[in-house]
């Protein structure tokens, strides 16, 4: 008596099955590249003082926070890295 799993065709297509090799990719190998960027932003920086000139000198001295990222205005590749 034969079971349907012990069925010839199904046995050797089975083995057909383990022998084939995966097709090739057709698209490229991809890879992840690291680059320098260098990045323009427009951003909005707090900082507490008396009187907008106070304010604009401890800007310029670094000094304050940044309230909000901004938007990128430009931005250039500098380089690439494999």
């Amino acid at each position: 008596m034969c079971s349907g799993s012990d069925s010839p065709k199904e046995s050797d297509m089975a083995v057909t099955a383990l022998k084939r090799k995966p097709e090739p990719d057709l698209q490229p190998e991809r890879k992840t590249y690291h680059a320098t960027m260098l990045v323009t932003r427009a951003e909005e920086w707090c900082v507490e003082a008396e009187s907008p000139e106070e304010a604009r000198e401890l800007l310029a001295q670094g000094l304050g926070h940044r309230c909000h990222l901004g938007e990128r205005l430009q931005f250039e590749v500098e380089s690439v890295e494999n």
